[in-house]
């Protein structure tokens, strides 16, 4: 994905955990719900290799940083998403009207520039800079 010449908008709208779910991250923009999370691993999983059992996955969690909020904070994401009153869940419709809305804004601004211009684009001070970078330049 991350040499592909055509805008990507990526958005988190669930959970999103292991080294395959961060491939999201190569995203031109990348958007989380906000009561979505996002992690290399499960609290599930964390807690199970640090402490043997599931019992610490709170602890896990935040530990993690893997909160919509946290991941904007680290620069780990471009923006979050506002959810409907009581979930996404609790209104479809809506949170499709939402999330159609953010799509078209940032795919009308990313469809205006060049490739590189997208790439240049990405916050400097994002862990994403580094990755998008060496593999823009190496193909």
């Amino acid at each position: 994905m991350s040499i592909l010449k055509v805008p990507v908008i990526c958005i988190i709208i669930g959970e999103g955990a292991s080294g395959g779910a961060l491939g999201i991250g190569i995203g031109d923009k990348v958007f989380m719900l906000e009561n979505t999370w996002y992690s290399v691993i499960s609290p599930e999983s964390c807690s199970s290799i640090l402490w043997r059992n599931w019992d610490n996955k709170e602890k896990a969690a935040e530990a993690l940083k893997l909160t919509a909020i946290d991941m904007k904070k680290l620069h780990l994401i471009d923006g979050i998403i506002p959810e409907p009153v009581g979930g996404a869940h609790s209104n479809p419709n809506e949170m499709f009207a939402i999330v159609k809305g953010e799509i078209l804004k940032h795919l009308t601004i990313l469809s205006e520039m060049s490739p590189e211009e997208r790439i240049k684009n990405v916050s400097i001070n994002s862990p994403r800079w580094a990755f998008i970078m060496n593999k823009s330049l190496t193909g």
